[in-house]
């Protein structure tokens, strides 16, 4: 296997017959950063029932699909899965390893980093390959994995480098990279792996007798047309007034952390870098001041229009068209005249 050393591999997690589309997304990512690396994109799946699974994966671009099939790898348990990837990485030693910033990635990651002594950067927004040079020492590195996500509060965008550990990780959150199909047609290699040799008995010490999952009833990250409230909203009554502008338009009610953390919505609605990353064609800024985190979280909007008392608000600079004013007056308007238009 030596010439399948040093490559990318994506952990793609897999649930009820399909792979998850945060792992899509990172395949999608991961094949630009493989070409511009020049090496083969690989993907890792572990569970139950995978026949079949790498069809849904070689349009993404994967080269190489490892496949590890046992009853007892499904549903996930932090133990087994982190066997395999330790043993498996210390075997093939791929370059760079992404996984989603999901409740299993959270959980993988540090445990893999932290074996493997490589480092890992959580929630990174951004991911490209460039060169650095260590201030210290002098020496030059070419091609490192930049790991960019904000820091100190957002008052940052850093970029981080793992020099001389590998594999460099980095966990992304759902909907932060953009999933596309590279190749319909694309197909690449398959590999079966014995669960045996990478996982001991031992380790399938915690067995889960049943699960319960709750599927969130709000769906803002397929949403076309997003009205979002910040803290500027001003209280929870007054986001009845976004409430009936989306049920208006057709949209749906996301919030800043600002407005969720005063309690004028629920957290499911809260879009930014601690809540869910959209891409909607219209995003309707109510109040929203446009803190980093925020930004991360809606700047690939296909249309943003920004409703805000404050003219100096940093969110007007991004958005397409700025009304100045108090969302009770300005929301209003905006529903009567749509409604006198769509007639």
């Amino acid at each position: 296997m030596a010439e399948d050393k040093n490559n990318l591999i994506v952990y793609c997690e897999f649930d009820d017959g399909k792979i998850a589309d945060v792992s899509l997304e990172l395949l999608t990512k991961g094949r630009q950063l493989a070409d511009r690396l020049g090496v083969k994109l690989e993907a890792l799946v572990i569970g139950d029932k995978l026949e079949g699974i790498e069809n849904q994966l070689f349009p993404y671009g994967a080269d190489v699909v490892y496949k590890v099939e046992d009853s007892r790898l499904f549903p996930y348990t932090s133990n087994p899965h982190a066997a395999i990837l330790i043993n498996l990485f210390k075997e093939i030693k791929p370059q760079i390893c992404l996984m989603g910033a999901t409740c299993i990635g959270r959980d993988l990651g540090p445990r893999v980093s932290s074996s493997l002594h490589s480092g890992l950067t959580a929630d990174c927004t951004s991911l490209e390959i460039g060169d650095h040079k260590d201030p210290k020492t002098g020496k030059e590195y070419t091609d490192l994995l930049y790991q960019i996500r904000p820091a100190f509060g957002g008052n940052i965008v850093a970029t981080i480098v793992n020099p001389d550990c590998r594999p460099q990780m980095a966990t992304v959150r759902e909907g932060v990279m953009k999933k596309e199909v590279v190749n319909p047609d694309h197909k690449g290699e398959v590999i079966n792996l014995d669960a045996k040799k990478y996982v001991n008995d031992t380790d399938f010490v915690v067995e889960i007798i049943d699960r319960h999952i709750e599927k969130s009833k709000i769906n803002i990250k397929n949403a076309p047309i997003i009205v979002a409230g910040g803290y500027g909203v001003g209280s929870k009554e007054n986001f009845q007034l976004l409430h009936d502008l989306a049920n208006t338009l057709g949209a749906e009610v996301g919030a800043s952390r600002a407005a969720v953390d005063a309690g004028f919505t629920e957290h499911d609605r809260q879009i930014g870098q601690t809540g869910v990353t959209v891409r909607p064609k219209l995003y309707i800024a109510c109040g929203i001041s446009g803190q980093i985190q925020h930004i991360a979280g809606m700047q690939e909007s296909a249309m943003i229009i920004s409703v805000n008392n404050d003219p100096e608000a940093p969110i007007n600079t991004i958005a397409d068209y700025v009304i100045t004013g108090d969302i009770e007056e300005v929301l209003p308007k905006l529903i009567k005249y749509y409604k006198k238009n769509s007639k």
